[in-house]
């Protein structure tokens, strides 16, 4: 199954010019060691990793275990790709489009005459989650109905029968109902089934040999096993996916340096053509001019010249984080076989920042971006009093900078802060922020000067 998308809301990077240079040997120790220090932090059985620098794979390793107690990851293991085959998707639907079989801006219905409101959405609209149709999979875990196979065709139909959740074209919400459908579109108009027109015409001329039909076949059994935390347990072996609930938005399982060798493709834009490689990469926007932030299956994020293009992944058991930088020619994929964890998306991070340069977490508000960099170094023991007033000052004893040192640096580093409320108070402004650090999310509370200068930081359980 496939389930809901999910980046730490709340950050964004700044990027960096990229180097054209091979890895260090420092560079391959640093990502080896955050590797297995974020593994030991979540307890994460495993993860495998590539990096792609100047277009070329230049890192590609496993850690941790494929199947608990005994059997060591390797990086010749497929790995579900969950979410991250939506970009896989979008290519078929792209290369249709680019035969003459059809047009991003058909409706739904020229396909499917009698699915549920085809004839109100089009494939754009389906492939940019701006359709309305409900998601049949939000949550983290196996719902009732998943635990038994269902034919892709049945599962699209049961969900499009549902009211829309808005007007398409006027919302964006993430729909895996919508992949589903695209995928029965391109078996529509390509006249042939869906995984064998991915094979022939994305993965077979990308020489990606180790990609499975995860969703029909899922993955040679126990290597590797996928696995599930209850609340602070120990991982557990997590049932198997059933076939007809990752069709089309979960499409994949492979290894990541044919990830990787997926990405030096949309760096080279070897295979669809410069038109559809724009309409993948181009932000929707909504009818009433808003930017999605979304294309067609990958999520864009840019800062300054640089483009950043990504998406995560989850399915039973598994995590995947992918992001493409195609002008600085570079990429990152990371997997784990762990579901319902931010391992994937914190080890991509502190590679983006081992080897490209690019800050872990940079808040685009000046007073979050204060807030952490002060977290860590509160972590170490210290802060900048240039930065509090009195009070605040009079506050941070060495006696409390000790407390603060002993018990944040336990917990890794941040990896999502988020405002959730602030108010005036007292001549000061103040702030209420959940902050999630590696293993543990707690509430941070501040009030702000006029001057940018804090009269409180409090952290709360």
């Amino acid at each position: 199954m496939t389930f809901r998308h999910s980046l730490a809301a709340g950050l964004w990077v700044c990027l960096w010019p990229l180097s054209a240079l091979a890895l260090t040997p420092a560079q391959s120790a640093a990502i080896d060691r955050a590797a297995v220090e974020t593994l030991a932090a979540t307890s994460v059985p495993g993860a495998s990793i590539a990096v792609v620098q100047n277009g070329a794979v230049v890192y590609a390793r496993a850690f941790g275990m494929a199947v608990l107690p005994a059997t060591k990851a390797s990086a010749d293991m497929a790995f579900p790709l969950g979410s991250v085959s939506k970009q896989f998707t979008a290519s078929l639907l792209l290369l249709l489009a680019q035969d003459g079989k059809l047009s991003l801006d058909d409706k739904v219905s020229r396909f499917l005459p009698k699915l549920g409101h085809a004839d109100q959405v089009t494939i754009r609209q389906i492939l940019s989650h701006t359709s309305g149709y409900e998601d049949f999979a939000p949550e983290d875990f196996q719902t009732p109905a998943m635990t038994q196979p269902m034919a892709p065709a049945a599962v699209a139909a049961r969900w499009a029968s549902k009211p829309l959740d808005f007007t398409p074209g006027t919302d964006w919400q993430y729909s895996n109902t919508g992949y589903a459908i695209a995928a029965l579109v391109a078996q529509q108009a390509g006249g042939a089934a869906f995984f064998d027109q991915l094979k022939a015409r994305v993965l077979a001329p990308l020489h990606l040999a180790s990609a499975v039909d995860y969703d029909a076949h899922g993955l040679k059994q126990g290597i590797p096993a996928g696995y599930q935390r209850h609340a602070l347990a120990v991982p557990r072996q997590a049932g198997p996916d059933e076939p007809g609930w990752s069709f089309g938005s979960g499409e994949l399982a492979m290894t990541a340096r044919d990830l990787a060798a997926w990405d030096i493709s949309l760096i080279n834009r070897s295979l669809l053509s410069p038109a559809s490689y724009t309409a993948m990469e181009t932000p929707v926007r909504l009818k009433n001019g808003t930017d999605t932030g979304y294309g067609l299956g990958v999520e864009i994020r840019k800062a300054g010249p640089h483009l950043g293009v990504l998406h995560t992944g989850e399915e039973t058991g598994f995590t995947a984080y992918n992001e493409v930088f195609p002008a600085d020619r570079a990429a990152v994929a990371v997997m784990t076989n762990e579901d319902a964890t931010p391992a994937s998306a914190v080890i991509a991070r502190q590679i983006e920042h081992i080897v490209f340069g690019i800050p872990t977490s940079a808040p685009a508000d000046k007073a979050a971006a204060q807030l952490l960099s002060m977290l860590g170094d509160l972590a170490t023991g210290h802060i900048d009093a240039a930065r509090l007033n009195d009070n605040a000052r009079f506050y941070f004893s060495p006696a409390t900078l000790a407390d603060y040192r002993t018990s944040l640096a336990p917990l890794g580093q941040v990896i999502s802060l988020r405002e959730r409320s602030h108010q005036p108070r007292g001549g000061m402004m103040f702030h209420v922020y959940d902050v999630a650090f590696l293993t543990r999310r707690l509430v941070v509370t501040t009030y702000e000067l006029p001057d940018g200068r804090l009269g409180q930081l409090l952290i709360e359980p």
